[in-house]
C-alpha cells in the first residue's frame, strides 16, 4: 500500500471511529484508539489509529506499538512521538485525553510486546518480518484533560 492508500484507508478508519464510539469493524473486538501526534518535520497534527493494550495495573498507562505491519522501518507516528512526546491526543471510545509517551527499554519492550503478541498472533508475525525490535510506546493518559484531536 503506498502512502496515499494508508491515509485514505486511515482517513476511513477514523470516521468509523468516531460515529461508533472507538469500535472499528475490521479489528473486531480488539482494543482500538486513535493516537494524533505533531508532525516531528512538518509541525502538523496526524491521527492514527491502532491497536492497544492496557497496563494491567495502571487505568492511565495503555501501549501501543511501532510494528507497521513488519516493515523494516517505524511508522511516521513513533517518529513524531519521539520528537514531541508530551504533545499527544488520545481518543478511547468516547474519551478524548491527552497523554505523553515514553519509549520502553528492551527488556519492558520484550516482555510488553511478548504479551501482545501472545494476545495477537498479528503481532508475533510481524515481529519475523523486520529485523527491528519493534517498539513499545507507553502512553500515560491524562484524564480530566480534554483534548481536541484535528476533524473532531
Amino acid at each position: 500500500m503506498d502512502r496515499q492508500q494508508i491515509l485514505t484507508t486511515n482517513e476511513g478508519n477514523i470516521a468509523e471511529f468516531r460515529a461508533s464510539g472507538g469500535r472499528l469493524a475490521a479489528f473486531g473486538d480488539q482494543p482500538v484508539l486513535l493516537l494524533t501526534t505533531t508532525g516531528a518535520k512538518s509541525g502538523e497534527r496526524r491521527t492514527s489509529p491502532m491497536m492497544y493494550l492496557p497496563d494491567a495495573e495502571d487505568s492511565n498507562i495503555v501501549y501501543v506499538f511501532a510494528s507497521f505491519a513488519g516493515a523494516d522501518i517505524n511508522p511516521a507516528w513513533f517518529h513524531n512521538v519521539v520528537a514531541h512526546p508530551t504533545e499527544l491526543a488520545v481518543e478511547i471510545g468516547n474519551e478524548s485525553l491527552t497523554a505523553s509517551a515514553t519509549i520502553l527499554p528492551e527488556q519492558r519492550r520484550a516482555e510488553v510486546y511478548a504479551e501482545q503478541a501472545g494476545r495477537h498472533e498479528s503481532f508475533a508475525q510481524y515481529q519475523t518480518k523486520t529485523s527491528r525490535a519493534i517498539p513499545v510506546v507507553a502512553l500515560t493518559l491524562c484524564r480530566g484533560q480534554r483534548s481536541h484531536p484535528v476533524g473532531r
